[in-house]
This record gives structure tokens, sequence and C-alpha cells, in this order.
């Protein structure tokens, strides 16, 4: 028997190219916070400040990471890789999002130590520091904003940088607090604070990441939906042996073998096979099909079969 291989190329989500120009403005930017808040914190002797300023690292190195990541994945597919680069943004993604939360444990155990042994800390050098910190991660949320909303990759940046702004809000409040009121223990509960955050933000981009690197079926796709409006269309008998996985943001590819009630010419197969592809693509989603014919083979007929 035959394989019906067939790429729709003519369907196909279109996605903006994302900026990389976008993305080396803002680790410029965020190489400067990191090195001022490391000496700041340093010499004021606040926590708050290193914290953020570790946060701010793990941007920068984020924001590489996706900014290689944007490269790669424009690059072509050849013969030793056929699908090129198409998974780097994925996989800096999942790499970003491990990377927060990690920062955020260690974080949380320099809080808790902090707690127990309060220090005082010079409280102006962390209001004009923060207020740096406010100033550049918000310029760069607002040239990443865009983009994010359509790429996994441009998301764990805008997060990163997103959660910064906040952080260095925080400790601007944190740093007025002890400027005013001397209250010191406002630092290593800002710290705290930024940390949970940060493990809240990153399990969510690690489940998303992880569920496509596995080759999970995307969320939004209803495996027997898809087998049933298959089988309706004329002369399919039966559909199994499927496959359903999210290449990366833009494609979701779908292979399976259909069996037919007679045995039908490559030329019916093709028409029937347009009939699939624009009933998976507009229906669900689906914009790779690929489709293996058969005809009274004697072969497990479930829909899921263990390869």
């Amino acid at each position: 028997m035959g394989h019906g291989h067939h790429h729709h190329h003519s369907h196909g989500h279109s996605h903006p190219k994302v900026k990389g120009k976008n993305l080396l403005i803002s680790i410029f930017l965020n190489i400067i916070i990191t090195v001022s808040q490391v000496i700041g914190g340093l010499i004021s002797g606040s926590l708050a400040l290193i914290s953020d300023a570790l946060h701010n690292f793990s941007d920068v190195l984020s924001l590489i990471v996706s900014y290689i990541a944007n490269v790669l994945s424009k690059k072509e597919a050849s013969t030793n890789k056929t699908f090129g680069y198409k998974r780097a943004e994925i996989i800096a993604a999942f790499v970003n999002s491990a990377t927060l939360i990690v920062v955020a444990i260690i974080l949380i155990k320099e809080a808790i130590e902090r707690f127990i042994t309060p220090e005082e800390i010079e409280s102006d050098l962390v209001i004009w520091l923060s207020l740096l910190g406010i100033a550049a991660n918000g310029f760069s949320v607002l040239l990443i904003k865009k983009d994010a909303n359509s790429n996994m990759n441009m998301k764990s940046a805008y997060l990163h940088l997103l959660t910064d702004m906040m952080a260095s809000v925080a400790v601007l409040i944190g740093g007025l607090l002890m400027k005013f009121y001397q209250t010191y223990w406002v630092d290593p509960a800002l710290t705290l604070a930024i940390a949970l955050y940060l493990i809240y933000m990153g399990y969510d981009l690690l489940k998303d990441s992880t569920r496509v690197l596995m080759l999970f079926t995307p969320n939004t796709v209803q495996v027997q939906h898809i087998v049933q409006s298959i089988v309706k269309i004329q002369p399919v008998k039966n559909v199994h042996h499927v496959h359903i996985w999210q290449l990366n943001e833009d494609e979701v590819h779908l292979e399976a073998h259909i069996d037919f009630n007679e045995d039908i010419k490559l030329s019916q197969f093709d028409d029937i096979l347009e009939k699939i592809e624009d009933e998976l693509y507009h229906n669900h989603g689906i914009n790779h099909v690929n489709i293996q014919p058969e005809f009274g083979k004697c072969d497990s007929k479930d829909i899921i079969v263990q390869d």
C-alpha cells in the first residue's frame, strides 16, 4: 500500500516576523541594570536589590537564548535537519522557565536567612537603582509586547521583563519604606514575594513548553471529534493509528491510517484527501496532514496504537 503524503502549504497560520532588534535593545538595557544593581546591592546591603539583579541577570540570559532561538528558527530546513530549527524557540521557552524557577528557589533561601538576621540598608541607593530598573524594563516591555501574543519564546522574554519591572516597583516601595520608617524586614519580604511570583509565572510556561517537547496532543485538539469528522467523509470506513503533535507555535501535525470501504483509485484518494485536509484545517487547526490509505489490511484498528 502506498502512502498518501500531503502537506498543506496553501494554509498555515501567518505570524508576523518577530523582531530580533527589539530583543537586542532589551538585552543591552538589562545588562546595564544588572551590573548597576549588583554593585548597588553590595554597597547598600540590600538583598532585594541583589535579588532583583539576579532576576535581571536571568533575564539577560533568557533574552540571549530567545534571541539565538529567534535567529535559528528562521534557518532553512536541510537533508539532515528536515524540520530546520523550528523547535529552537520552544526549547528556549523551556530553558527560560526552568531557570526562572531555580533562581526563585535560591532567592527564597536567601530571604529566609535575612529574616532571621536582619541588616541595615542604605536606602537612597536602593531607590535610585529601582527607578533605573523601572525605566529600562518598562521600555523593554513596550518593545516586545506586540510579539509576545503570537510567540511562546517572545512571551517568555516578555514575562521575564514584566516581572522585572514589577520587582523594581516593589524594590522602590521597599526603599521608600526603609528610608522613612526604617522597616528593614521589608527587604527580605519583597525578595520572597518576587521569588514566589517567579515560580508562579515560570511554572505555566514550563508546563506549556514541556507539552510541546513531549509531543503531547495540543489542548485545543479533540482526537475523538477529529476521527468522527473524518469517518463522515465517504468512502472512509475507519481512522486508526492516529498521532497528533505540535511542532512549534505555528504547526500542528496529524498522521493517521485510514481504512476505505472500497478499493479506490489514487485519483479518488487525492480528492478525499483534499476534503480531509480542509476539514482538519478549518475545524481543528491542523495544517500538516499525512494519511496512509488502506483497504482490507490486517492491522490494529485502534485509534491510538502504541508503536
